[in-house]
């Protein structure tokens, strides 16, 4: 092959390099791929890749490769590189112009050496160093700064020993290596830079994430824990789904960046909540707003029981003149009996108040009857109904300690993050974070919120998000209005969420196949609700 072929050959190399470059996400891959496409290029047996420390005061080795040692150091090599960082300052504050790295940088340019061993601009006592220790002869090297858009240098890539490939002998770089490597470096850095900047914003983009589930979680202790378990057990299902090979979820699959997509719309699924009031994302009792209201009806039983007190001891003054033991009897008898029934309807109104338990028709009734029939006289010497009708009201809540109005209010949270990020300007590879975490309360059977989207108009991470959501939900233990399920009831009740047409059934299949349930419980849940037996009966 002629000299003009080879480097046709060689540019054809570079323009592939390029393209790989630019599409490289994870920056030591990224490494790894510039310093590996110049020493392919260049035909070097050793090179190392150099990046500019966070001060710009050195030099930092990166990656080190010496194919006829075989010798790997960073990068994807998993061995760490132990060398010190090279100054670009002498102790004198003088440019550190002995080392060809160094000086590649002070001067911003490349620079080509035929042999360290006759050469004597520069300090070549580090070279030497290596090669003794490790019976090798570095000869030929060639260091080239790269340069980023603004022309800033983040780095060096340096060449050793070029191989002759037909004669294997050691010589030095050519003009068209050089120039050959001074195109891939300027590829390379911009490519670096790109990839440095993406992952600083999305850096920046998941803290201000966090930022937000912080701010919620500030708000309400309870929903906190919720924000950071959800993303996990979604991504979680999500893998094990994508691994499934066989049945209807045999097709779907997630790429690196689809988990990462994933991962960002389970951060944000319940972003809304940063609107939703404290007193109701915080409600533990049904008389509770900034304050549990059943201190003020307790009060009230007080009153009465203070009433009925004094009024018994009025009565057997007025019968100190005649004195009737009988009739003073009666009188602290009936005292007794209604300090009784004031007892029964207070411990009454208090468990009711708790929401733990479903109000059948004659404990609403008796809500009624108790709002309705007693008064009380308060501190302005009023008499005055005995619960207010909004008191009453949340006292009769069926189940739960939310009022239909404050479920409203909570429901909201969905429409709000929809609102949210469906208003943010995503880039391609993020466009579907609103549909995932937008859709994680929908049903499958069209009987959810805020769309009411059925199966079939959903992607396959919505309704895994949905499936993620209501477990943590049943088994989370930081709930203001109950304890969290053992492992086997929320299983229990997930199936009959399948049952029912609520949740996606394939997905729960590989749920409970693959023991998502059971992965999830023993990073997340103390051992009093793991119960494995019952929980590997309701998975078989």
């Amino acid at each position: 092959m002629s000299s003009s072929e080879d480097f046709f050959v060689r540019l054809e190399q570079l323009n592939e390099a390029g393209a790989a470059l630019s599409k490289e996400r994870h920056i030591t891959s990224l490494l790894d791929q510039i310093l590996l496409a110049a020493k392919r290029l260049t035909r070097a047996d050793g090179g190392t890749l150099y990046r500019m420390s966070e001060d710009r005061q050195a030099l930092r080795f990166e990656i080190l490769h010496t194919d006829s040692l075989g010798l790997a150091m960073g990068g994807n090599s998993g061995h760490r590189v132990e060398l010190p960082d090279l100054p670009l300052l002498d102790s004198a504050g003088q440019p550190n112009n002995n080392m060809v790295a160094v000086c590649a940088v002070n001067n911003r340019r490349t620079i080509n050496v035929a042999d360290a061993y006759t050469d004597s601009t520069y300090d070549f006592s580090g070279t030497r160093q290596f090669d003794q220790l490790n019976s090798y002869r570095s000869k030929s090297l060639l260091a080239v700064p790269m340069k980023d858009q603004q022309g800033q240098i983040i780095g060096v890539l340096q060449l050793i020993n070029s191989v002759h490939p037909g004669t294997g002998e050691i010589q030095a770089f050519s003009m068209a290596d050089q120039s050959l490597v001074e195109w891939l470096a300027s590829q390379a850095a911009i490519a670096l830079s790109n990839r440095l900047l993406l992952t600083q914003l999305e850096t920046l983009f998941e803290s201000l994430i966090k930022l937000i589930n912080t701010a919620i979680e500030d708000k309400s202790k309870y929903t906190g824990g919720h924000c950071s378990r959800v993303p996990e057990l979604t991504l979680m299902l999500a893998d094990a789904a994508a691994q499934t090979t066989q049945g209807p979820l045999a097709d779907f699959t997630m790429s690196e960046q689809d988990r990462y997509e994933l991962k960002i719309a389970g951060l944000l699924h319940d972003c809304g909540k940063i609107t939703t009031p404290v007193h109701v994302v915080d409600k533990a009792t049904k008389l509770q707003t900034l304050f549990d209201r059943i201190g003020l009806i307790d009060t009230r039983f007080e009153v009465l029981k203070r009433d009925a007190q004094i009024a018994a001891l009025q009565k057997q003054l007025a019968l100190r003149v005649c004195v009737d033991p009988q009739a003073e009897a009666l009188a602290e008898s009936t005292c007794r009996a209604e300090l009784t029934v004031l007892d029964a309807d207070r411990d009454f109104l208090r468990v009711a108040n708790l929401g733990s338990e479903a109000m059948d028709d004659a404990a609403l009734a008796r809500v009624e009857t108790l709002a309705s029939s007693r008064t009380w006289r308060n501190p302005e010497g009023q008499e005055a109904v005995f619960l207010s009708s909004d008191e009453q009201h949340n006292l009769s809540i069926r189940a739960g300690t939310l009022t239909a109005a404050e479920r409203g209010i909570i429901n909201h949270h969905i429409v709000a993050t929809n609102k949210m990020l469906e208003q943010l300007p995503w880039p391609s590879h993020l466009r579907r974070v609103p549909e995932f975490a937008g859709g994680h309360h929908e049903r499958m059977d069209g009987k959810g919120y805020p769309k009411g989207l059925r199966r079939e108009q959903m992607s396959v991470q919505a309704r895994i998000m949905g499936i993620a959501d209501i477990f943590e939900a049943l088994t989370a233990a930081d709930r203001p209005y109950k304890k969290g399920m053992t492992l086997s009831q929320s299983l229990g009740i997930l199936r009959k969420l399948k049952e029912s047409g609520h949740i996606d059934p394939d997905l729960f299949d590989v749920f409970m196949s693959q023991g998502i349930y059971l992965r999830y419980a023993r990073k997340f849940l103390p051992p009093a609700q793991i119960d494995l037996a019952a929980a590997d009966l309701l998975a078989a």
